[in-house]
């Protein structure tokens, strides 16, 4: 008996969804961009668009007499720290660590709101390290606190079942897999391990923060994104 076998279809080379692609090459274009055209502006750009806790010090800007901007001025940092690099290793580690855990929250939850995740989780960021490092002058930079709230999410999604329910907060392999993030990250701010030669600090309360951002967002994430397929009529 002869067995026919049909040809097998063409595999894409990558099999990232596109709106991650397309944040990757976003990150690459915008450090490219700084790296060609503004080479010698990026004190400035740091300044105006990192993320400074100083900024939002009363205290500080009063007793340096520095202005901190309007409250636009002041809000901006909060998401475009994300999209400023220190050199093309920092922009490069952070892509390549986007690529499977944005890849696993955009196939569960959806374009749209991988990308409302991804700010979300980096605000969270920058909210917890502007309350424990509250007036300092070291600037925040990276995308690092967003991806870290999309391990979040894949640390409650088993593996060989990705579209199976979350594990609960705080079932064994969650509980486990945080206290061995939250070390590696403890560790990387206290010795500065992995930051790189440009980066000089490692803002693991930033990690940290976006980290239980995404951990604690997946269950509303998760119920919306089931609305949306439930239900794209009236969620459209």
């Amino acid at each position: 008996m002869a067995f026919f076998h049909q040809p097998a279809r063409r595999q894409p080379f990558l099999r990232a969804p596109a709106i991650v692609l397309l944040l990757i090459a976003a990150l690459l274009a915008i450090h490219a961009t700084r790296v060609v055209f503004y080479p010698e502006a990026m004190p400035q750009i740091v300044y105006q668009y990192g993320f400074i806790p100083a900024r939002y010090s009363h205290q500080y800007l009063s007793s340096h007499f520095v202005r901190g901007g309007s409250l636009l001025e002041r809000a901006i940092p909060f998401a475009s720290y994300m999209f400023l690099h220190a050199d093309w290793t920092h922009v490069g580690m952070n892509s390549i660590w986007l690529l499977p855990f944005g890849s696993m929250v955009a196939r569960r939850y959806g374009g749209g709101l991988f990308l409302l995740f991804f700010l979300i989780c980096g605000i969270a960021g920058a909210a917890i390290h502007l309350a424990l490092n509250w007036g300092s002058t070291s600037p925040v930079i990276g995308a690092s606190a967003a991806i870290s709230g999309m391990m979040g999410v894949a640390f409650r999604v088993t593996p060989n079942a990705p579209e199976a329910p979350l594990h609960p907060l705080f079932s064994r392999p969650v509980v486990m897999f945080s206290l061995v993030w939250i070390l590696i990250n403890a560790v990387a701010g206290m010795t500065g391990f992995g930051a790189g030669p440009g980066v000089h600090l490692v803002a693991w309360e930033a990690h940290i923060g976006g980290y239980f951002a995404g951990l604690l967002l997946a269950g509303p994430f998760d119920r919306v994104s089931h609305a949306r397929r439930k239900y794209p009529e009236e969620a459209a």
